[in-house]
């Protein structure tokens, strides 16, 4: 597969996943049964494991790498960000409003990795 189809279909999963995160961030504000459908608890893992994919790929195909080039490392560090905040926004935080939060949280952290993608500048915020 060529880089610019691995890159597409890396874009299309960042795209999906965002959309995923904010349609289930605001089921959970609303305390929607549509947040523990089957679906709403599978695809995401889905679109996720080909955009981890993706990203490993294209990192492989164009040899720069985390800890190695300084904005795939804010990357990598925005990513587990990302990941805590919206756990503790979708299923561990105690109540609504602090779920709230961390949801607000995760899509600042969300938004930082995207700037950091498309500038490739991890001071993207300064």
């Amino acid at each position: 597969m060529s880089y610019l189809a691995i890159k597409h279909l890396h874009v299309t999963c960042v795209i999906l996943s965002g959309l995923g995160f904010c349609l289930r961030g605001i089921w959970m504000m609303r305390e929607s049964p549509l947040a523990s459908h089957r679906l709403a608890r599978v695809l995401p893992h889905v679109i996720d494991t080909l955009l981890l994919g993706s990203a490993l790929t294209l990192a492989w195909m164009s040899g720069q790498y985390p800890f190695v080039s300084t904005w795939l490392t804010a990357k990598l560090f925005g990513l587990v960000a990302y990941i805590l905040l919206g756990t503790m926004a979708l299923r561990r935080g105690r109540t609504r409003a602090l779920r709230t939060r961390y949801f607000v949280l995760a899509l600042a952290a969300y938004a930082y990795i995207v700037g950091v993608a498309l500038s490739r500048n991890p001071l993207i915020l300064f």
